[in-house]
């Protein structure tokens, strides 16, 4: 059983890789630290991890992924978009997009459509700041609007729940999920988040993050509640992250910016 986990080097996505490790998973880790990637393999207590190394700043590097992923496995279990970023500074990727909707979005959009007829089920990170997302399928970097890290934060949650919409109306077994606020480096440039993780007991460490995307790769959930978004132990509609109109917009806007 092949489980593909981006963002697997550190964190959540380490910390799934060890759950679904030790339940008999074959997991092939994916990030864009070859050596930590192979200390988290080296830890697995089940069947020995793969190791594959990508960049989502590149999508020629998603596509590269991919074919790799097509070449050497004719079926992956789950496939779970992990990997994500949140930055307060404006950056923009030799693509051409904005960074955090490039690698929270884009890649995985790329990355998954790629894949989808090889995949069982799809998990996505989401997050709860996903509620706060204004996307515009017609702006998504965020080029004619205002920029605020946290708002175009917020756009790409809304995008991956938007996202695991579209993926079930088109008949694939995609969830997404609120890991909650977990103690990482993720976000470590955000004076925000530095300022929540010094709160004892506020912050939960990464094997709390990782239960949800465990339930959902590994329970009949994961299948039967496709399109669903999970948090704090409960499937959740939120309207602005489920509305299926906004979701064909974004999945034909997605289309394009990735020439698939």
């Amino acid at each position: 059983m092949i489980s593909v986990i981006t963002g697997a080097s550190a964190g959540i996505g380490a910390a799934a890789a060890a759950e679904l490790s030790r339940r008999g998973h074959r997991v092939v880790l994916v990030g864009r630290d070859e050596s930590r990637l192979k200390a988290v393999a080296g830890a697995l207590s089940g069947p020995k991890g793969e190791v594959l190394t990508c960049d989502f700043g590149s999508l020629d590097d998603v596509r590269r992924l991919a074919a790799l992923l097509r070449e050497h496995y004719e079926r992956i279990a789950v496939l779970a978009n992990n990997a994500g970023v949140m930055s307060p500074h404006r950056r923009m990727t030799p693509d051409g997009h904005e960074l955090m909707v490039q690698v929270n979005h884009l890649a995985p959009f790329l990355l998954t459509h790629t894949l989808a007829d090889r995949v069982d089920r799809v998990v996505t990170t989401s997050s709860r700041a996903g509620r706060s997302g204004r996307i515009d399928p017609d702006d998504l970097s965020r080029e004619g609007r205002r920029w605020n890290g946290w708002l175009q934060y917020g756009d790409t949650k809304q995008a991956n729940a938007l996202f695991t919409v579209a993926l079930a109306d088109r008949g694939v077994a995609a969830t997404c999920f609120h890991p909650g606020l977990i103690r990482t480096g993720f976000a470590g440039e955000a004076r925000l988040m530095r300022l929540s993780l010094v709160i004892p007991g506020f912050a939960k460490p990464p094997e709390h993050g990782a239960r949800p995307l465990v339930h959902l790769a590994t329970h009949p959930d994961g299948v039967e509640r496709s399109g669903g978004y999970y948090s704090g132990g409960r499937f959740e509609r939120v309207p602005s992250m489920s509305d299926p109109e906004l979701a064909e917009r974004l999945w034909k806007a997605s289309l394009g910016l990735v020439g698939a």
